[in-house]
């Protein structure tokens, strides 16, 4: 798999997440027609990413946020109470959307040397698709209230047990040979989070997703395979 096959396949767009957000918030969302709901959401989370990657979210005011998107401040509270339920919701579908994604393309009954390739992958091109995303809720992690900065904990772990799961049946089936699976998933983890992270970084080294994918695989392939 390649990332163009992978965004045929996934067909991820801001749409689809907002489209989601739309129906999973029908108490905060005061808007019932779903097509001007979800255009009005691309607005705002366009406008909120890219503010908040320029300034910092904690920077922004919704007044920035309501004269640049060219929606009233009525408008955005049709959508959200305050700034802390807006972070909420982008969080919270953030990982909502890593959890399907990553459930809907690997296939546990395949070797596990080709499910470790799928989910290095799959992460990878998913965050190529959502970088601002991604950028902005690694970077927001810590002005999330209490109980949703635990939430964001759970989902790094959860996520970093899909690894452990897959290094851990490949040892079972002797095709791996790792001496930890937690410390090992959480090296791959990281590697992950370096390229929507430091995106300038591989941008500048003119480094395309499928290239990096194929190194991280290679790394870690080259210390666990027997």
């Amino acid at each position: 798999m390649i990332f163009e096959e992978f965004k045929h396949m996934a067909m991820i767009s801001m749409e689809e997440i907002c489209r989601e957000v739309f129906m999973d918030n029908p108490a905060s969302i005061k808007i019932k027609k779903e097509a001007v709901a979800v255009k009005n959401l691309v607005n705002i989370f366009d406008t909120a990413l890219r503010l908040s990657n320029e300034k910092g979210f904690q920077s922004m005011s919704l007044r920035d946020l309501s004269r640049t998107s060219g929606l009233s401040m009525g408008a955005l509270y049709s959508y959200f109470t305050s700034k802390e339920e807006l972070l909420e919701m982008i969080q919270n579908q953030g990982r909502r959307l890593t959890r399907k994604v990553l459930t809907r393309q690997i296939d546990v009954n395949a070797e596990p040397e080709e499910v470790l390739r799928t989910a290095i992958q799959t992460h990878l091109y998913l965050t190529e698709i959502m970088q601002k995303w991604f950028y902005f809720s690694y970077m927001e992690t810590k002005n999330l209230d209490k109980s949703q900065q635990k939430k964001s904990i759970e989902s790094e772990l959860e996520t970093e047990q899909v690894f452990i799961d897959i290094l851990e049946d490949g040892s079972r089936k002797k095709q791996f040979h790792v001496k930890n699976s937690v410390l090992t998933a959480s090296v791959i983890k990281s590697m992950l989070q370096d390229w929507y992270v430091k995106r300038w970084k591989y941008a500048r080294r003119e480094v395309s997703v499928d290239e990096y994918a194929e190194f991280v695989i290679d790394f870690i392939e080259s210390a666990i395979k027997k």
